[in-house]
């Protein structure tokens, strides 16, 4: 049996910064940028640290900047292309996706 314990992964909205963080114990791992347009998020960019890949973070941060959009009644544009690609692989945000940008999540992954 291991000693390891869950890491404690959580994803906060910081508006003074138009940016979703996440942090993996209380350490900053990385953030997700936006801009915010009457009732539309534009997720422009998303960064984690590089001692923080390839252990599900970013994918974290995604689902709770998408659930936050929800919670709050937006729509969201997702100018990230990790962002695009998140929403292809899970296709219960599609909802949130507005209209014009829908048809670019929807389509085949290039990858």
């Amino acid at each position: 049996m291991s000693d390891e314990r869950p890491e404690d992964i959580r994803v906060t909205d910081q508006p003074d910064r138009s940016r979703f963080v996440v942090t993996v114990d209380g350490e900053t791992a990385g953030f997700a940028a936006y801009e915010r347009r009457s009732g539309r998020v534009i997720l422009t960019h998303t960064e984690v640290d590089s001692a923080y890949q390839g252990r599900g973070v970013a994918g974290r941060l995604a689902r709770g900047a998408l659930d936050a959009v929800r919670a709050a009644g937006d729509r969201v544009t997702p100018s990230c292309p990790y962002i695009a690609e998140y929403i292809r692989r899970h296709q219960q945000y599609l909802d949130l996706v507005d209209d014009a940008h829908r048809a670019e999540v929807t389509a085949p992954s290039a990858s």
